[in-house]
Parts: structure tokens; sequence; C-alpha cells
């Protein structure tokens, strides 16, 4: 199959066309109830910021695989080095044979992250084992055992990270027990506490110190701004006061910058608008253009306390998803794809907020880069309106645009455009967006 040659929205059928409702019967006799989808359309190529499906429409897609192809489907740079790649080898796992590839996005990482201190790097496969392994390095460094994370978090679905996550349905309901030694604090969320950066941090530190210890602490684990929980950005403030406070009692700052990562938010890491330096970045999604790699990167001192053995797996590194790593890598520096987020933010954020203005239907509107979201509640108050969400993403499905619904409490619209996306195409998947609110909020 070859990419799609599309250069605009196109609806052929229904959406679901009739081939995506095949596909969708053969699955349902194969595939597993506890694996949903967003938007039952069966992609047969994707190029830039669009996706063909089965019965020949073409999406405008708001959602880059949940922020993961943030240099466009089928980039070519990423493209040419995976097919380089797979001719020479696929597969000789890192811990027995080492390649240079690996290397080489170790180098990249030593140089991209926060921070001028001597760092190491570990690669992995998901972000939610980037996470779990930088909770794993802190104990080791530490020597202790307590990690401490965040209302509205969200950190993977393996055993540990599932007990970082805040949310219980989907993510947790009927899946303990949890691994133990980890507590959760309050975080910041301006639209609903209504605190300055430091008031929320001093709640936190303070709840942390009476509770568990700053002595018995070996992590604060924490997204720049939250993902699954609703794309919240903490007020500024927040995150330095506890970075500070990190410092000070010898515990290990862990940035998640799984989503946030990877020029995402207009830097190449959300740390950075408030010149945060993690001891620990835990990253993934964008790295690598579509394919599976994770990364812990972080203090030389930090890492190498694990001893020879103690990180690694099978598939950590692969050749292939380190070749599209360099690729995605190379694109997002010669077409700075962090001043293409900022461009996104700039055209985005206006009409959501005159939408808002206008409508009454969205209390917040927030983000940065191509992070952005808006949270629907119902008018004249701060009660979350769940239903109208579901609605305004559907009515926008069905008109061929691919957007994403997040938060605890099913409220938000989040937009993750690719970052390359032309102009002309957010401008048109905004005018759809705008028209199914209105349309949806007049009921």
């Amino acid at each position: 199959m070859t990419a799609t040659t599309a250069t605009q929205r196109r609806l052929r059928t229904e959406i679901p066309g009739p081939a995506s409702r095949a596909l969708q019967e053969r699955r349902a006799a194969v595939v597993a109830a506890g694996v949903s989808s967003v938007l039952p359309v069966y992609v047969t190529s994707a190029e830039g910021g669009l996706l063909t499906d089965a019965d020949g429409n073409v999406l405008i897609d708001f959602g880059s695989g949940i922020a993961v192809t943030n240099v466009g489907h089928a980039a070519p740079a990423v493209v040419d080095r995976v097919r380089e790649q797979a001719g020479r080898f696929t597969h000789t796992c890192f811990m027995v044979t080492p390649y240079e590839g690996y290397v080489e996005v170790c180098e990249a990482l030593d140089k991209l992250t926060p921070g001028t201190h001597e760092k190491r790097s570990v690669l992995f496969n998901s972000g939610a084992e980037a996470v779990e392994n930088a909770v794993k390095i802190a104990r080791a460094a530490t020597g202790r055992q307590a990690v401490v994370v965040f209302d509205h978090a969200y950190h993977g679905r393996t055993n540990l990270t599932m007990a970082l996550t805040a949310k219980s349905i989907p993510y947790k309901h009927g899946f303990g027990p949890f691994a133990p030694e980890v507590y959760r604090v309050p975080g910041s969320y301006p639209y609903r506490d209504g605190l300055s950066g430091p008031e929320a941090a001093r709640i936190a530190i303070d709840r942390i110190e009476k509770q568990i210890g700053g002595d018995q602490v070996a992590a604060v684990v924490l997204e720049p701004v939250q993902g699954e929980g609703g794309f919240i950005e903490p007020a500024p403030g927040f995150l330095p006061a506890l970075s500070r406070w990190c410092t000070e009692n010898g515990v290990v700052f862990v940035a998640d910058e799984v989503q946030t990562g990877f020029c995402r938010t207009g830097e190449w890491f959300a740390s950075t608008h408030e010149e945060v330096v993690p001891d620990l970045i835990a990253t993934a999604k964008g790295i690598a253009g579509g394919l599976p790699l994770a990364a812990v990167t972080g203090r030389a001192e930090l890492l190498d306390a694990v001893p020879p053995g103690g990180l690694g797996g099978t598939y950590g590194g692969n050749p292939i998803a380190c070749a599209a790593a360099l690729g995605s890598i190379e694109i997002m520096r010669q077409e700075n794809l962090a001043a293409s987020a900022k461009r996104i933010e700039n055209t985005v954020l206006p009409r959501l907020r005159a939408l808002a203005e206008e409508t009454g239907v969205i209390g917040d509107v927030r983000g940065r880069g191509a992070m952005l979201a808006a949270e629907f509640v119902k008018p004249g108050t701060t009660e979350p309106d769940a239903d109208l969400t579901k609605r305004v993403a559907q009515a926008c499905h069905q008109a061929g645009v691919v957007v994403l619904t997040c938060g605890t409490y099913g409220n938000v619209v989040r937009l993750l455009p690719p970052l390359s996306l032309s102009t002309e195409l957010l401008e048109e998947g905004l005018s759809v967006l705008d028209h199914a609110v209105r349309t949806e909020a007049s009921k």
C-alpha cells in the first residue's frame, strides 16, 4: 500500500463506511474487547496530517496517534532511514551485540534534553516502560522507596504505572492490587483550584512532608503538562517550586515528558518553559515518528547507580526504531517544528477562546504549542459536561476530523495535530470543530 496522495479532507461515504464496518465485524471475532478505538475507520494509508481509510475517505488528523507522529505521517526522512536499516538488520538485541544507532539516539538525547550536566540514557519500547524504569533508577540511586505522584496524573498501564495513574476507569478498575509505596498529592489545576503555582506547590509539599517525610521519598514524578488528566497546565511557579524542594531533600525529580516531549509544546521539552531541569526525563511517543521507542535520560550518577544488567529489555532501542528516531529528530531540527508548534498555538487558541465566549459551554481553553484543549461545562457553571464533549467529538468524526477527548471528568476535547500540519488544513479542521460545538451546544 502506497501513501495517500490526497491533499485535503474528502468524504466518499458515511463514517464509518461499508469497508470499515466489514473490518469491524472481523475485528469483533478476534480482537479482545478490552482494546477500544476512538473512531472505527480502518486506515489504509496516511501522509502528513491526513488519514485515508478503507472506503477512500480522507480525514484531517488532530490526534497524531496520541502525540506520536509529531513530524507527520510517513515523513520521508523517517521512511528512508527505516527502509535502509531494515535492509541491513532488524534486531540483534543491544544487550547481546550492540549497534551504533542506539548510541546515536543516546547522543542526541544528551544534547536535546534540559541541562548541561553529564547525562546517560537507556532505551525502551513505551512510555510506561520509561516511567517505570525511571522509578527503578531513582530507588536504586537513593536507597528510598516512596514515590510521589499527583491528582489527575496518567503514567501508563503496567502494574507500577497504574499505581502512579490517578483515574480508575478505564485504566485501573479491576486490575489491582497495585504496587506499594506510591503516594498521591494535589497538583495545580488553575481552572478548578484558583491557586497560584507557589500556593499549589506549598500544599503539595506540606502533604508530602507530613504524610510521608521528605527523607523517605525516592522520586517525585509528574507531567509538566498533564495529558490524559485533561491537558492541565500548572500555574507558573508550581514546577520550579517542586524542583527546588526535591533538590533540597535529595529527591529525584522525574519529568514524564512522554506526551509533551519533542517540540509538542513549542519547546523541545515542556520543562524548558520554566527553565526546570529534571534529574530524570522519561520520553516516548514523538521520539520516533510512529515506531515504538522510549527513553530515560538523566544525571549520569543516577543512571550509573544501577549495576550492569539492571536495566534493559529484549526490544529496547530496536535498530529500526532508532533509525526512525534519528530521522524524526533530523526533521524537527531542519524544519524547526518547535516554531511550527507555536504557529499552531497562535492559530488555535484565539479561535477556541472566541468560541468559548460566544457559546458559553467552554469553561477553559488552555495549552501550549500543539497540545491544546477546551474543557466543556454546563453554561454558567464549572460543572463538567461529558455528554456534550462526547457529542462534539462524534460530530467532528462524522465530518472527517479526528479529535480526541480526555480529562478526569471526560469533558475535555484535546487537539494534537502533527507539528507539520499546514495552516490551511488546521483552519479547515478548526472550522469543523467550531461548527460541531455550535450545533451540539444548541440542542
